[in-house]
């Protein structure tokens, strides 16, 4: 089975059986692993979370700059990234602090609570995100 089956895998939540071939499809058939249960959400360690977004990235075969921009961050995970899109998502995770839409401040704390997000949902991002 091919890095991209094992990807699509584990965006939809199966789990495969076949043995990897490269590192690569290592890190997608880990990723579906990780994701693939149907019960509560497993809480993810921050490496595993990286390695869910790094075979995404990796995927899509695009430069990414995810782990310190929300916007590339965002794209990653297939979410607009636009102001707009940032201002709800930011509204949805609770952003209390008062610095201006699209400031550094604002979007490091939008980056960190949207991995912390993954982190708590098996490596998903929850539909009301979305």
């Amino acid at each position: 089975m091919g890095f991209l089956d094992n990807l699509k895998k584990a965006v939809s939540g199966t789990q495969t059986t076949t043995a990897p071939t490269s590192s690569t499809e290592a890190a997608a058939a880990k990723a579906a692993a990780l994701v693939g249960s149907k019960a509560a959400p497993k809480k993810l360690s921050p490496s595993e979370v990286e390695e869910i977004i790094e075979a995404k990235v990796k995927a899509k075969g695009n430069p990414s700059n995810w782990k310190v921009s929300i916007v590339d961050l965002m794209a990653a995970l297939d979410m607009t990234s636009s102001l707009a899109a940032r201002k709800t998502l930011a509204a949805k995770l609770n952003y209390s602090g008062s610095d201006a839409d699209g400031s550094a401040e604002k979007n490091m704390w939008l980056h960190a609570e949207l991995l912390k997000t993954l982190a708590n949902n098996g490596g998903k991002v929850p539909s009301d995100l979305l």
